[in-house]
């Protein structure tokens, strides 16, 4: 067993690892500007929007509110009628890349624990890199990319972007482990 406390250096580094990973395929590849498309007449889309003042959060339209109003026929008719949206809306500071990079540093740093946690407890001081490898990368990949999936099963997210962002979790996952791999206590 290799206690968490002896596990930062790897763990923060593996996060560094892993935030300019993001950066390059966000900012350098092109692979995901695709992911979101543009909203037909977005002007007056925004327009007709802006009217309602929608405080930031989570929506479903139409929303039924309860299973049992879901079986009234003033909801089938919305629903038939669509469309069907599910949509978050983001306060004015949407955008604030200085809040969103650290939040995304602190979810690396909180994922390289979790998977220095399971690895720590399974393995010992002495493991090999590719056994360290295995479990951490395992345990990794869930946390980056295996969640994203129920956003397409269930709010019928393009499985294209799911499928990026698996990828890229795989590539975060390899980053962590390997660094795992490269600094466990020996």
């Amino acid at each position: 067993m290799v206690p968490l406390t002896s596990l930062w250096v790897p763990i923060l580094v593996s996060a560094v690892f892993v935030f300019l990973a993001s950066f390059v395929f966000h900012m350098v590849l092109t692979y995901h500007r695709g992911d979101y498309g543009k909203v037909p007449s977005e002007d007056q889309v925004m327009d007709a929007l802006r009217k309602f003042a929608i405080p930031p959060g989570d929506y479903f339209l139409p929303n039924a509110g309860s299973p049992a109003a879901m079986k009234t026929p003033e909801y089938k008719k919305k629903v038939e009628a669509g469309p069907l949206v599910v949509m978050t809306v983001m306060g004015r500071d949407g955008y604030a890349m200085g809040k969103r990079l650290l939040l995304w540093f602190l979810y690396s740093v909180a994922v390289s624990i979790i998977a220095g946690y399971v690895a720590g407890r399974a393995l010992g001081p002495q493991a090999g890199y590719r056994t360290v490898f295995r479990f951490v990368g395992t345990v990794a990949f869930a946390c980056y990319a295996v969640g994203l999936w129920q956003n397409s099963i269930w709010y019928a997210r393009k499985w294209s972007t799911t499928m990026k962002s698996t990828f890229d979790g795989l590539v975060y996952a390899m980053l962590t482990a390997g660094t795992f791999g490269w600094l466990w206590p020996r």
